[in-house]
């Protein structure tokens, strides 16, 4: 059985930092890609970063447009965890924060992790 618990939210100034963590179980992880998605107020979900297992091949990351440059997707599959690091961030990011397979899986949101950027 997979399960994803996501930390690391929080309340930020537009052009501040965040970390999100993402820990996961089960032993799919491994072999998976990975990514984080996000739920805006009034908005679909949608999909925000996803990186490769790395088994077959190196590491190969992927962003929406509206976080390219800002943000960054890593793993350790040694701990199990995926992170997304949010540089520069802008009112429009505040939103509920996922991770989850790409492409995910029903069965895998967890609670998500609240981001609000506001001055």
């Amino acid at each position: 059985q997979v399960q994803l618990v996501e930390s690391g939210g929080g309340l930020v100034q537009p052009g501040g930092s965040l970390r999100l963590s993402c820990a996961a179980s089960g032993t799919i992880f491994r072999i998976s890609t990975m990514g984080w998605y996000r739920e805006a107020p009034g908005k679909q979900r949608e999909w925000v970063a996803s990186i490769t297992s790395g088994i077959r091949s190196g590491l190969s990351t992927n962003y929406a447009d509206s976080v390219k440059g800002r943000f960054t997707i890593s793993r350790d599959s040694a701990k199990n965890a995926v992170y997304l690091q949010m540089n520069s961030l802008k009112p429009d990011d505040t939103a509920v924060y996922y991770c989850n397979t790409y492409p995910s899986a029903r069965t895998y949101w967890g609670q998500g992790t609240q981001v609000t950027v506001s001055s």
